[in-house]
């Protein structure tokens, strides 16, 4: 009668339980266990107590249980004395423990299996609701001990209880059972103050499970259905990526979030490949970021470190899904070279912010004195000053404690301004054009206005246009490091604030400079050629050969042609235009100023030589 009783009652509460991956239906299942157990008493006469630390025994208290059973059976007179209640009560609660424990164990093995299938076959149970019902099964399994171990081909799993009492814990695959397709080993280290936060609400009992993937059929930034594998590659976003070993390890704490740890979670993933060509960058799975898939790999949060040539240290600030995401970098920068050009790009921004700034109020200064191509200067000089800012200001909020939306919005402004500062490279061009080409009727209605709205509209429409279409083009991207190690090659990163995309930083960046450096070199040759004209008809003095030079060295600067050489960033020009690109335009809003100071230099020797010209007419008279 008792046997029937409990298989009838387990059967309904599997099969009520077996789909519910829900986080309330997680935290019901314990609740809904202890409420069949209290059943089962009561059918018997018991009276069960409602504490939850009655099924959840201990193996000493189990070992004590049975001796005590022991001695109730066998201890003859004072057996009898002892209520038959009491006997059944404690063999009751050793069958129930055991039960509960081998049925959690088959059941969660039982999901980890379904799991395996449905990557093979076409199911409707998505992705997320697989590795959600894991989850949920890990942590309401009752298991005697500290904790729990379970694996399959693909898939390991890892339970255990921790106290607020919790010091830290290492995790190796070495001492672990290795899965059979697993290739490499890994390990997980937790800091004593994981446990911090769950503690204040007052829990007694924490449970920290860990769940590693040999495989990356569930984190796929493709269609999140099960059912969709044969387009999972041809949806993936760049086909020259890849996980590191195809390993994913997750670790979760309860059913809360943990996040923004003082000392961070770390990480260790071996491997015994080169990644010479490749950039290395520890990413997290982030749930919910894309409105197409289940989630998207992110580098938010973490940091990526290789104290040796096998290994790549994640140091992470939260729990999740983590994994190491290799991309083919055919040009990385020297790591050797990263000091200098840094130093060389801070002055310089710092130098052009100054200089940029200081034009600009000279500029309305002297306001009654400016024209249309002075104002024209010194939009191009505003688009400068705030490219020189974001750009310092980007690799600042690229950092792991600044929220990744403030780093989102400054790499919108940084791109915004580059655009803007292009735009009024190329307007520079085109009025250039009109100056020398069209000598006469050269009038155009609100002139300066009509530029201002293309200088400074167009990119902030292509911007807008992105951010409203999918935000997350914009965010921290990882610069390539190459550092050299013996016979092989290792790989650092350093993030800045940048557009993050492939095909956006191919068309909306290098494509927009490329056709802006075009025409204006095409511009500034048209003009070389028409000066060459002018002065060809007249003999050219010392002087005038002298003013020529810098005539065609600032409309050099004026077209930012310098610019052109981002296109020469490989093969044996990678080095020289490292520094030439970083020096040339760090520096571009302080030439600019020097052409600034000569064209009001030149202008003002022009009135004063009108003036004494006048003055000697009116005085021949």
């Amino acid at each position: 009668m008792l046997q029937t009783l409990e298989g009838e009652e387990s059967k309904q509460a599997l099969a009520a339980q077996r789909f519910s991956t829900s986080p309330s239906s997680c935290r019901r299942r314990r609740e809904g266990s202890q409420t069949a157990a209290r059943h089962r008493s009561a059918a018997l006469g018991l009276s069960l107590p409602h504490s939850p630390e009655v099924l959840s025994l201990s193996p000493e208290l189990v070992t004590s249980l049975e001796q005590q059973g022991r001695e109730l059976v066998l201890g003859g007179d004072r057996a009898q004395d002892m209520d038959h209640h009491g006997v059944l009560f404690l063999c009751l609660c050793l069958v129930t423990s055991q039960s509960r424990t081998v049925e959690a164990s088959e059941e969660t093995l039982l999901w980890m299996k379904r799991m395996e299938t449905a990557t093979r076959s076409r199911s409707l149970t998505s992705f997320a609701e697989l590795i959600h019902g894991l989850e949920c099964r890990l942590l309401n399994a009752s298991f005697g001990g500290h904790n729990l171990t379970l694996q399959t081909n693909t898939i390991q799993t890892l339970a255990f209880k921790l106290g607020c009492d919790f010091t830290g814990l290492s995790l190796s695959s070495a001492a672990l059972g290795r899965v059979p397709q697993a290739p490499a080993q890994h390990a997980m280290q937790f800091p004593a103050e994981l446990t911090r936060d769950a503690c204040r609400t007052h829990q007694r009992e924490l449970r920290l499970i860990c769940i590693y993937f040999s495989t990356t059929h569930f984190f796929q930034d493709g269609p999140s259905r099960v059912g969709a594998g044969p387009f999972l590659r041809a949806s993936q976003k760049d086909i020259n990526s890849s996980l590191l070993n195809n390993y994913v390890l997750g670790a979760q704490l309860g059913h809360g979030h943990v996040h923004n740890l003082s000392e961070p979670v770390n990480i260790s993933f071996w491997h015994n490949q080169s990644l010479e060509g490749y950039m290395v960058t520890c990413v997290f799975w982030k749930e919910g970021a894309s409105k197409q898939h289940w989630g998207v790999w992110s580098p938010e949060g973490c940091r990526t470190e290789q104290p040796s040539p096998s290994q790549v240290l994640c140091r992470c600030t939260h729990l999740t899904y983590f994994a190491v995401l290799m991309q083919l970098s055919p040009a990385p920068v020297p790591a050797e070279l990263l000091a200098p050009l840094t130093y060389i790009s801070l002055v310089g921004c710092s130098i052009s912010i100054v200089a940029s700034l200081l034009t600009v109020l000279l500029h309305f200064y002297a306001r009654r004195q400016s024209d249309s191509i002075t104002r024209i200067h010194m939009n191009l000089h505003a688009s400068v000053l705030f490219l020189n800012v974001a750009f310092l200001l980007s690799p600042v909020l690229a950092m792991p404690p600044v929220p990744g939306s403030a780093c989102t919005a400054l790499a919108a402004i940084l791109h915004y301004s580059l655009l803007s500062c292009l735009t009024w490279m190329a307007i520079e061009g085109f009025n250039l054009y009109l100056l020398l080409g069209r000598v006469y009727n050269v009038y155009i209605r609100r002139y300066v206005l009509k530029l201002c709205a293309v200088g400074w509209g167009v990119p902030a429409s292509l911007v807008l246009l992105l951010v409203a279409v999918k935000s997350s083009v914009y965010g921290p991207y990882v610069i390539p490091l190459s550092n050299s190690q013996g016979n092989s090659t290792g790989f650092q990163n350093m993030s800045i604030c940048w557009v993050r995309n492939p095909g956006v930083h191919s068309v909306l960046v290098m494509g927009y400079g490329g056709l802006t450096s075009l025409f204006n070199l095409v511009v500034l040759a048209w003009a070389l050629r028409v000066l060459h004209k002018l002065r060809a008809k007249e003999k050219a003095p010392g002087p005038r050969a002298c003013r020529d030079t810098v005539t065609v060295l600032g409309l050099t600067v004026l077209l930012g042609t310098t610019w052109a050489l981002a296109f020469f960033s490989f093969g044996v020009f990678l080095l020289p235009q490292l520094f030439l690109f970083t020096i040339f335009n760090s520096l571009y809003g302080f030439f600019l100023f020097l052409w600034f100071c000569s064209q009001r230099c030149r202008s003002e020797a022009e009135a004063e030589a009108e003036m004494e010209a006048f003055s000697s007419s009116h005085t021949m008279q």
